[in-house]
């Protein structure tokens, strides 16, 4: 064996020798909006993700329309332009393509996370590629802007573990004329129950609340109601499903045990942060509040001297308080706090 092909076949880590200032851990729209501050400050910053650029948004489902307007969407001062008064997933990922590429963001996708070393202004990340290869890549300050979606709420029942289960949806077109499920009573479940119900699934929609819950947007509530009014889609409140076989789903209902008639399940039960993740990395916890992680509410610095939070992270389990709206400002705070602290 030459000494080449003995090279190739080792695993000592590939080593980025550069020591950035901000190194951001998640490159969706908020950790972009971190990058960009940190930059325009004068900071050099690194972006890694274990997905693509915006991974998350990517996910959502292919024909997706946001709920909010273009403006509230724009990071880095870059204007949001679409004919539509509410954008679409694909051009909102065709806009943030443009923000990278016009803010020259250093972006690694691809790479996961393993651990993170050091300690403050000299972090070492452990990442590693979609091959298994290992690569290291310093920096002073962390950011943490992972988001939740890549984790969902499961339901802990039997049968969930079916290929049948899923808890993400994308397209109503390959459950045409089949008997689907839809778990959850919050804007994801809504939209879904209507759109497969629209492209000729037979949906029955499973809620344990009494009703569909207080956050569905206005203009999807009445359209729902009316479809379980009608008896389009069947609805049934104060219910679980207790168990999921390969042909069908057993409920929990106030009258009693029910099965139904089943070809698919779409759990969408919510989703929640990397909880030990950050655990791992030695930051604290406000049990007493859904499991929010503690931080400087002026400068989001985290217990850990140099980690930063970022996004929806910072509020725990409750993932519906810190929306792109609102976490797109994250970014602003972390860079002054970086300009008081890194000496140039």
């Amino acid at each position: 064996m030459g000494q080449e092909e003995a090279t190739t076949h080792c695993e000592i880590p590939a080593r980025d020798n550069t020591l950035y200032d901000l190194l951001v851990i998640g490159s969706g729209l908020t950790g972009m909006a971190c990058a960009i501050e940190a930059q325009r400050r004068g900071f050099s910053a690194l972006l890694v993700d274990k997905g693509c650029l915006c991974n998350s948004l990517f996910h959502y489902p292919e024909h997706m329309t946001f709920f909010t307007t273009p403006e509230l969407l724009e990071i880095g001062d870059m204007p949001f332009s679409t004919p539509n008064q509410k954008p679409t997933r694909v051009e909102a990922l065709e806009y943030y393509r443009k923000v990278a590429e016009h803010y020259s963001l250093n972006v690694r996708p691809y790479q996961t996370v393993v651990r993170v070393s050091g300690e403050n202004d000299d972090f070492t990340v452990h990442t590693s590629d979609r091959f298994g290869r290992p690569i290291q890549h310093r920096a002073r300050k962390l950011v943490l802007a992972t988001g939740y979606y890549d984790l969902p709420n499961l339901l802990g029942i039997p049968g969930e573990e079916l290929s049948k289960v899923q808890h993400y949806y994308d397209d109503p077109h390959p459950l045409y004329g089949l008997d689907v499920t839809v778990i959850g009573g919050k804007n994801s479940a809504a939209i879904a129950a209507l759109e497969l119900w629209r492209h000729g699934a037979r949906v029955t929609l499973i809620h344990r609340g009494t009703d569909l819950h207080k956050h569905v947007k206005y203009w999807i509530l009445p359209d729902i109601n009316n479809r379980i009014k009608d008896g389009a889609i069947t609805a049934y409140f104060s219910s679980t499903v207790t168990r999921i076989t390969e042909d069908e789903v057993i409920l929990a209902t106030p009258l009693g045990s029910l099965t139904l008639a089943n070809d698919f399940v779409f759990a969408l039960t919510g989703y929640h942060p990397d909880f030990s993740f950050l655990e791992k990395l030695g930051i604290r916890f406000d049990e007493a509040n859904d499991r929010c992680p503690v931080c400087n509410a002026t400068t989001l610095e985290s217990n850990v001297p140099g980690i930063y939070l970022a996004g929806v992270i910072i509020a725990g389990r409750r993932t519906n308080e810190i929306f792109i709206e609102n976490g797109r400002f994250h970014g602003k705070l972390i860079a002054e706090d970086l300009v008081r602290k890194l000496k140039r």
